[in-house]
């Protein structure tokens, strides 16, 4: 199946504004797996939150329109995410005002037409109460220790355990949940979004392929967006403010800094080793090519996540770091 790592420092900040989850077996489906960073603004609350609920809001959008595509489904997450998000912020009578950038992928076991056929229609559990289980297993090797969510902004669900070869059929955990196995013959789709300047990082045969799109104030598409608005872009900045032109939360600006994702559909093959999904910590000292080269040769999804994080730090980030590898 895949092996997940995770490696995260606060860097030179006073404070650690950045949150992190993953979800194995996602939607109590073998081989599925969701993963996400999240890079707060402003202050942790935004970040935290998507970090313990954005899950939830995706698991809920399926459930509500199974065939609607994965990628309008993710868009749907994301506006439905931010939407909740201004809300807390409007309950709080503007004191949570922060904000995130997203990177989010969600591994997804399908047929060739993008479907599920072989899920029951009455097996998807109830929205929110997928597989969390007490101790979160973060890698097959179990090196890996994930802090609870106050902590280090952590959360993980699940535990990681070899995809099946034979057909579908119904698999009772140890938590006494249900786990569809799929067919040997389905395919592995990788679906990401982003908003912001958190980046994902596909290796496939050595080669770095990005799979999210950096939003930024000094990217021309997004400036032109930003004014044709009725907003400005000041170094760099969205009205002299905010560096990044999209997020979830920063209800303020919403006006200008929109949550709508950009979105891609990658079907995995042979070639596809690892992804790298990580903050700007990582990726303002490192380019693309270069974290793949960094770490291609170590097989063990912590390590690697770890040498990424290590190499950041020692190269001066002036940020919070957060570095998941999901090993194929």
């Amino acid at each position: 199946t895949f092996r997940v790592g995770v490696s995260e420092d606060k860097g030179t900040r006073r404070t650690m504004e950045d949150a992190h989850s993953f979800v194995v077996d996602f939607d109590s489906i073998r081989g599925q797996g969701f993963f996400a960073v999240f890079d707060g603004h402003a202050g942790k609350h935004a970040a935290e939150w998507c970090g313990s609920h954005f899950h939830e809001y995706l698991l809920k959008a399926i459930h509500a329109s199974p065939t609607t595509p994965i990628p309008d489904i993710l868009n749907q997450t994301f506006h439905d995410v931010d939407e909740s998000l201004s809300k807390l912020c409007e309950e709080s009578d503007g004191k949570i005002h922060s904000g995130c950038t997203a990177v989010t992928a969600f591994l997804r076991v399908e047929d060739p037409e993008g479907q599920q056929p072989f899920v029951p229609a009455s097996s998807s559990p109830p929205s929110g109460h997928s597989i969390e289980t007490e101790e979160p297993v973060a890698d097959s090797s179990n090196e890996s220790t994930l802090r609870s969510l106050a902590g280090g902004g952590s959360k993980a669900f699940g535990s990681i355990t070899p995809r099946s070869a034979s057909p579908a059929s119904p698999n009772t955990a140890a938590e006494g949940i249900t786990v569809i196995v799929p067919p040997s013959d389905a395919r592995r789709v990788l679906y990401s979004a982003n908003a912001g300047d958190a980046r994902g990082v596909l290796c496939r045969a050595g080669k770095a392929v990005r799979l999210t799109y950096d939003h930024k104030g000094s990217d021309k598409q997004e400036a032109k967006r930003i004014t044709d608005a009725g907003g400005f872009v000041m170094s760099g900045r969205v009205n002299g403010v905010l560096a990044v032109t999209r997020s979830l939360g920063d209800s303020a600006m919403k006006e200008f800094v929109v949550g709508a994702p950009y979105t891609t559909e990658t079907e995995l093959c042979e070639e596809d080793e690892f992804l790298v999904l990580a903050c700007d910590g990582l990726w303002d000292i490192v380019g693309d090519q270069s974290a793949i080269d960094l770490v291609r040769d170590i097989e063990d999804a912590q390590l690697a996540s770890l040498k990424l994080l290590k190499h950041a730090l020692s190269h001066h980030t002036t940020d919070n770091v957060t570095v998941l590898v999901i090993r194929f």
